[in-house]
């Protein structure tokens, strides 16, 4: 499938991952109708700060994805749809579960029925590597089990099975990407990395982390994003479910350590109990197989992991970017 000129709606499109979808998805030529989670401040997510030329060229539709009619009237006259839009946040999983299942299964439920409804061309389906639990053998391939270990993964678990439900029965042509840990700019508080850096940037010298052993697949969000716009073009992913990972692992620890290295300063690394998941809840290894997204789609990875956190460093550097983010308080 060629992209160009493709209406293409981004659901999520106010978040981390979406806005720097939307970009690229602008730069190819598509046209672009961002749904963004709807307030009365209309306010548009990180879509508020991106380049103007970006925002120009989109649609905006407000709306929440649990709403079935909003949904359907976002994705009248579109060809392809990628659904980004999601609860992520561990913690708050165990806080508000049911809060998961509607966004992420019921929502996901409303794009499947919708896209079925209007003959939509494609669906791509955001999947999460936390859906496989602690690694069960590495590289983990799109053939391990899945075995999720929090509220959040298991709605994702669901989310994932109900898409690929709709291709069997009805043929519907989705293909789910199962991205590893993105990072980059833009990225909430709540994930590790900007938890790492804005600390360190607000001058602390004693960083408080939790789980130091875990390891994880930190996958820039660039490529990410053209992850996404891979597995759309390719034929050959309807389906199916595709890893996107940087194929390597780092401990929590070394990764505070590395990003220190980076910053050019001394850091003392405090565990600290509230931020620590459940002990049987805990993912401890996660490593991705990439072999299979590179066999069906032209997707390759662009970032090391070093070259990466440089580029997220630099963005957390600008103290315009980083007003809205409070180092000082564990975000949930």
């Amino acid at each position: 499938m060629n992209l160009s000129n493709k209406k293409v709606l981004v659901t999520g499109a106010g978040g981390f991952i979406g806005t720097h979808l939307v970009e690229e998805l602008v730069k190819k030529g598509c046209s672009v109708r961002a749904f963004v989670h709807y307030n009365s401040f209309n306010r548009w997510g990180w879509l508020d700060y991106v380049d103007k030329n970006i925002k120009d060229s989109i649609e905006v539709f407000s709306g929440d994805v649990r709403d079935p009619n909003g949904v359907k009237e976002a994705m009248k006259n579109i060809d392809v749809v990628f659904h980004l839009a999601a609860l992520i946040g561990i913690p708050y999983s165990y806080h508000s579960p049911d809060t998961y299942v509607d966004t992420n299964v019921k929502g996901t439920l409303n794009i499947l029925q919708a896209a079925r409804d209007l003959d939509v061309e494609k669906i791509i389906h955001t999947s999460t590597s936390e859906v496989y639990g602690t690694a069960q053998f590495v590289p983990i391939t799109e053939e391990h089990p899945i075995n999720p270990q929090s509220p959040y993964s298991a709605t994702k678990s669901g989310a994932d099975f109900l898409a690929l439900s709709f291709y069997r029965s009805f043929n519907l042509p989705v293909a789910v990407i199962r991205p590893f840990n993105t990072y980059g700019p833009r990225q909430s508080a709540r994930a590790v990395i900007p938890t790492i850096i804005t600390q360190v940037k607000s001058g602390k010298k004693k960083i408080k982390i939790g789980s130091l052993h875990p390891t994880r697949d930190f996958t820039y969000v660039k490529d990410t994003a053209e992850g996404f716009i891979k597995i759309a073009e390719s034929d050959n992913s309807l389906g199916k479910v595709l890893n996107v990972g940087n194929n390597t692992e780092i401990s929590i620890k070394n990764l505070v350590e590395l990003i220190a290295k980076l910053l050019k300063t001394e850091i003392e690394i405090i565990t600290d109990e509230n931020r620590l998941r459940p002990e049987e809840s805990e993912v401890e290894r996660l490593w991705a197989d990439t072999r299979k997204i590179k066999e069906l789609t032209a997707w390759r990875q662009e970032y090391t992991l070093e070259e990466g956190l440089k580029e997220t460093i630099k963005w957390f550097s600008n103290q315009q970017n980083v007003r809205f983010y409070k180092p000082d308080i564990y975000n949930i």
